[in-house]
């Protein structure tokens, strides 16, 4: 999609702090993050939300979720919890319209908090 901000940092015509780049997933660093740790994971392919990458049924929702666990692994916050988080739609908050994981972590996200 020419003006999806995530195919266009698939591409590199957007600069991005990519921490993980695999055959189907990109991971880079929100650039206005929750916690200590707030990655995304993307598919390189392009798929509106959630709901559109469960249709495609091609193992390229085990392959985000696997590329999330490796970030976890990678930024140190696997082993005290991390949280991953994908918003369908904009009644959820989604706002860039590829779908994307969010791995947080690195402080409590406990709920409730305390």
């Amino acid at each position: 999609m020419s003006d999806c901000l995530f195919c266009k940092i698939v591409a590199k015509e957007v600069p991005a702090d990519v921490v993980m780049d695999t055959a189907r997933t990109l991971a880079f660093r929100d650039v206005n993050p929750q916690a200590p740790t707030h990655v995304l994971v993307i598919p390189k392919a392009h798929h509106e939300n959630a709901a559109a990458l469960a249709a495609v049924d091609d193992g390229l929702a085990d392959d985000l979720l696997t590329t999330c666990h490796a970030v976890a692994v990678q930024e140190g916050v696997a082993g005290s919890g991390y949280r991953v988080v994908l918003n369908t739609g904009p009644g959820a908050g989604q706002t860039v319209f590829h779908v994307h994981a969010h791995v947080i972590g690195g402080r409590s996200l406990a709920w409730p908090p305390g």
